[in-house]
């Protein structure tokens, strides 16, 4: 498949309409009798690329056209970085799509230029959790709406653990003591990538005492003001990140180019590493691989005394405020964050559900993680309450890193670049 899909949904007079062209090889038909109202058309622009992700988007879609026949629904994905540098040229250049996807560094982008049009008179907004709730609420206003919680751990090969007498870590002093048993033997045990592996790892260590003390609200407030650097916060965790790398458990060359739940996935299905640090949500398609093993994704086995989780409010939706279909698009969005969409969108994904009363995905490998959730035993990667594009810094991190700057120089880069951006 091309790193570009799109789907395009439309209505036609007793016609059989072709849904997600490009992405897979069968089609789903929709057949229903064109409306006597005027038809809508609304644009989709999103992240979400992959076959098996497109097809609950698809299916999401066309459950809404046939229940609401005067609005017609264009779908349109990029993979990653490309996706955000195409969001940001459309929305400067005026030209956005009617609903699309953000993540927590767009939407500051974007709610400082007004393009965000306000959801919080969305139906279902009072289906999401306090938890989430605080997240979205700004000012009074909810600028964007998430269909799943995403959490991030750590991938082990149960078989491989096992015939060499380990097991799945639970605390740092046993994650150490597997890696360098392995290292021993010549195995680099952690494949990790170029984005999110380690910035999740440091966010999680660096912020984990604020979240555990429920002080983060007072802390982000501090660095939204400037008086405090954020390197004060994080440069524990990526010291961590930076001895993984210097002690061989982690190598730093072959992960700077490798691409997040895609280089990493084929390399970890080979079999030959125990350890993979990725997005949960990639655990169902790294079943559908067909590794030949069994494996198991657990909370970060990051602090001396337990684990945690590091999670976020993901696949974000927002709406173009400058839309000449809100109504339209709202109306969409709204049918979009149905708890039975969510449900099913979520499990997909191998997430968790945003709402009260939702359930975590099913998929199996991703049940050691569930506990650790419900104990709120969490840390929140890009915390709404944070007034930088942390997503951004500390991926920018994480590459400098890899490539051998010290913690120290990556630090003082990240502070310098706030300070000189103005962001804070």
């Amino acid at each position: 498949m091309s790193r570009k899909g799109k789907i395009k949904l439309c209505t036609s007079l007793f016609v059989s309409v072709l849904v997600l062209a490009g992405c897979r090889n069968e089609s789903s038909v929709v057949n229903y009798e064109e409306s006597q109202e005027e038809v809508t058309e609304i644009s989709f622009f999103g992240n979400k690329y992959e076959p098996e992700n497109v097809m609950v988007i698809e299916e999401i879609i066309s459950d809404f056209m046939v229940k609401n026949p005067d609005i017609r629904v264009s779908y349109e994905s990029l993979k990653g970085s490309e996706y955000y540098e195409a969001l940001e040229k459309r929305m400067a250049a005026r030209k956005g799509d009617d609903v699309f996807m953000v993540n927590h560094d767009a939407v500051l982008a974007l709610e400082a230029t007004g393009q965000l049009a306000d959801l919080s008179g969305l139906s279902t907004i009072s289906g999401y959790t306090d938890q989430m709730l605080s997240q979205m609420e700004n000012g009074g206003k909810i600028y964007w709406v998430p269909t799943t919680v995403s959490v991030f751990g750590l991938y082990c090969n149960m078989d491989l653990l096992k015939e060499h007498g380990q097991k799945a870590p639970e605390n740092f002093q046993e994650w150490e003591d597997s890696c360098t048993y392995f290292k021993n033997l010549g195995i680099t045990p952690i494949i990790a990538n170029n984005d999110i592996s380690l910035k999740t790892l440091a966010i999680g260590k660096g912020f984990y005492p604020l979240y555990r003390d429920n002080r983060q609200a007072e802390a982000f407030d501090r660095l939204n003001r400037g008086e405090d650097q954020l390197s004060q916060y994080l440069s524990p965790g990526f010291s961590m990140a930076e001895d993984l790398i210097d002690r061989g458990f982690i190598d730093g060359e072959k992960a700077l180019h490798t691409k997040k739940t895609s280089d990493d996935l084929m390399e970890f299905t080979e079999g030959n590493a125990p350890f993979m640090l990725t997005g949960a949500w990639a655990a169902g398609r790294v079943e559908n691989m067909q590794p030949g093993f069994e494996f198991q994704v657990v909370p970060y086995p990051i602090l001396e005394d337990g684990n945690m989780l590091v999670i976020n409010a993901d696949t974000r939706l927002s709406i173009n405020a400058d839309s000449t279909h809100l109504e339209a698009a709202k109306r969409f969005v709204e049918y979009f964050t149905q708890a039975d969409n969510i449900q099913k969108f979520a499990d997909q994904q191998s997430s968790f559900s945003p709402l009260k009363g939702g359930s975590p995905s099913s998929v199996k490998e991703i049940q050691p993680l569930i506990p650790c959730y419900q104990s709120g035993s969490i840390v929140i990667g890009a915390d709404g309450k944070l007034d930088l594009p942390i997503w951004e810094l500390t991926a920018q991190v994480s590459e400098k890193l890899l490539s051998g700057e010290t913690n120290e120089s990556a630090m003082s880069w990240m502070d310098e670049t706030i300070q000189e951006r103005g962001l804070k």
